[in-house]
């Protein structure tokens, strides 16, 4: 009776065991690809001179650079611009150590702190998309800890991948407690998390920074991958991108190379204690050079325009622009552009990317990096391909100053955005839609206009309206180029005798589309 028992225990434990080793196994049904329009025409620049535009204006940002350093007390910088696949502009200034003044350089090494966070959300994404986790999946399928917390609220959500990746966890700021942590062991990690963590908000409520959630997402990469989260960043991320100078542990770059990291106090420089890597390295452990840096901004500007075309990298192009969307995103009024003046924009937090859009709908992708004896920034603008980085070994000291690196872009440079084709359709339409409100020919109306039309305006005060546009505007010519918003929404003009008539029109999304909304008005 006892031997029957003792393999029933063993039965239950088998079964068990198992049970949870399915779940770990757990993987994600693949997206079969679908079919995809050939004729589709991607968002181009107008003209290729951004990078002669960028090298020609190297001395400018030399000065911006050098002169941010010297304001700051930054003992070295390095820096660099990207404009497409390219580190078309690379320089520095100052020293990498005040004692033996080694000259900083395009190929020194800087820690790079919070920069990283974005190294790890993009490990997170490549399992995803490998089937290996979901962002929906509970924290605690991969640290059972979390389980053990107590919420907020008695309603809050458990908190989820994705709850780490953009911050909405509702653990608080922990700048500069953070830091701090940066070379414990993973033991401390799971105990500090097994001890309970406070919250400061209920989960997925609000954005609060928090270096402690992506260093659970780090674990997170470890125990899904089966390896070191440091080794799974190197094998598949770094060395596909090529990133060949890139570093975990100080130790191991070469000393010559190095920056040693200062802190500003008593009007003099003082050496920072050096950190090793550790468990918080997935916040901001990473050391790397302007060059090998390059190549991850640049790919990251790869993600755009959407297009045809294979996709090659570490991730694809859907979902590196899947980063840079911004989550929970908020209005600041009080904002100001680059020359001073009032300019709201509206910010948000991808996926270990900032992310703002400002009131002339200019789109900047960003991250800072600080921890003692370092400051980093990097920024692109996804829609003109240019990024800028910049490295520094100054305590909390951002080495990258945004307003006179945009004003040198946008308004010195005058560097414009990619412009989207007018697709095939919307042309058509164009002519037939111009044709239309001249001659209102029946034929036409059937072949071109949506069901909803007439429906919502009669035929017979569309018609009315529009003769008496017409007729302000005075003969008018062929229309000009078409602008278009998109695949099937457009504006275009035409020349009149009297007046500048304007045309805007929206298309249905049915197969052969057809127009549903339809303005005509003239400039005063």
């Amino acid at each position: 009776m006892k031997h029957l028992t003792f393999v029933f225990y063993l039965l239950i434990v088998f079964a068990f065991t198992a049970c949870k080793q399915s779940q770990n196994d757990q993987t994600y049904t693949e997206v079969v690809p679908r079919s995809y329009l050939e004729n589709y025409q991607a968002p181009s620049f107008s003209t290729d001179d951004q990078i002669e535009k960028v090298k020609g204006a190297a001395s400018q940002f030399e000065e911006i650079f050098v002169n941010n350093a010297e304001e700051r007390n930054i003992p070295g910088i390095a820096y660099g611009v990207v404009v497409g696949d390219s580190l078309v502009l690379a320089g520095a200034s100052g020293v990498l150590e005040l004692e033996s003044k080694r000259p900083s350089s395009a190929q020194a090494a800087f820690r790079i702190a919070s920069m990283t966070k974005s190294f790890t959300a993009m490990a997170i994404i490549q399992l995803r998309d490998a089937g290996k986790l979901s962002l929906e999946d509970p924290v605690s399928k991969y640290i059972p800890e979390v389980g053990l917390m107590d919420k907020l609220t008695a309603d809050a959500p458990d908190i989820d991948i994705e709850n780490l990746l953009t911050m909405t966890a509702g653990f608080p700021e922990d700048n500069p407690w953070g830091d701090r942590q940066l070379e414990e062991p993973d033991e401390m990690l799971i105990d500090l998390i097994g001890q309970g963590l406070t919250f400061s908000t209920t989960t997925s409520m609000q954005y609060e920074y928090s270096n402690t959630g992506y260093a659970m997402l780090g674990h997170i990469v470890s125990e899904v991958s089966g390896m070191p989260y440091q080794d799974y960043i190197r094998q598949n991320i770094f060395q596909p991108l090529g990133m060949n100078n890139t570093y975990w542990e100080y130790e191991n770059v070469p000393e010559e190379l190095f920056a040693i990291g200062y802190r500003w106090e008593d009007e003099q420089w003082k050496t920072e204690p050096i950190l090793h890597d550790g468990a918080f390295g997935a916040m901001g452990g990473l050391i790397t050079t302007i060059e090998d840096f390059s190549k991850y901004v640049s790919f990251h500007l790869s993600a755009w325009p959407p297009r045809n075309g294979a996709d090659k990298g570490p991730i694809s192009r859907a979902s590196l622009r899947e980063m840079q969307t911004p989550q929970f995103p908020r209005l600041s009024t009080r904002s100001t552009d680059y020359n001073g003046e009032n300019c709201p924009r509206v910010t948000g937090y991808g996926f270990g990317l900032s992310i703002v859009t400002d009131c002339h709908r200019v789109r900047a992708v960003s991250h800072g990096g600080a921890l003692p004896g370092y400051g980093s920034n990097y920024v692109f603008y996804p829609e003109y391909g240019v990024g800028v980085m910049a490295f520094g070994n100054l305590t909390y000291t951002g080495p990258l100053p945004r307003n006179p690196i945009e004003k040198l872009l946008f308004d010195d440079l005058k560097l414009e955005p990619r412009e989207l084709p007018v697709s095939d359709i919307l042309s058509q339409r164009s002519k037939e839609v111009f044709e239309m409100i001249k001659n209102w020919d029946p034929e036409l109306e059937k072949k071109i206009l949506a069901e909803n039309f007439y429906l919502d305006q009669s035929r017979e005060d569309r018609m009315e309206q529009i003769q008496e546009i017409l007729e302000k505007a005075g003969a008018v010519s062929d229309i000009q180029p078409v602008r278009a918003f998109n695949q099937l929404r457009a504006h275009f003009q035409a020349e009149g005798s009297q007046e500048i008539l304007n045309v805007y029109f929206t298309l249905t999304p049915e197969k052969d589309p057809k127009v549903q909304y339809l303005d005509v008005w003239i400039d005063n």
